[in-house]
């Protein structure tokens, strides 16, 4: 099911991506790029740990989904996608997380 949703969310994306600024929220954030994309994605991750202190799971669960949203938005104006990072995070597994950040430098 969710890989289902993630795709289906890729592809609205995707989509909107060739769409007119004024006729999706979407197409405007791609309209104004890297800066405005970034905002929100920070502005989200913000929201998220606020409605984790908050204790309420409901809006937690919401703010994420935004967060989830937006970085979704991000890589696919990097031309990537929630399938790279599912690819990413399949390669990882069954790997320490010590030994995998170790990996990186």
């Amino acid at each position: 099911m969710s890989n289902d949703i993630l795709q289906k969310l890729t592809e609205t994306i995707e989509v909107r991506k060739q769409a007119a600024p004024e006729s999706s929220y979407v197409a405007k954030l791609f309209s104004k790029g890297d800066d405005a994309i970034l905002k929100k994605v920070i502005e989200e991750a913000g929201e998220v740990l606020l409605a984790a202190k908050d204790g309420d799971k409901q809006h937690l669960t919401y703010e994420v989904a935004d967060l989830w949203f937006h970085t979704m938005v991000l890589l696919a104006h990097k031309g990537l996608s929630a399938d790279d990072v599912l690819q990413e995070l399949a390669r990882r597994e069954g790997v320490s997380g010590i030994v995998e950040k170790a990996s990186r430098k």
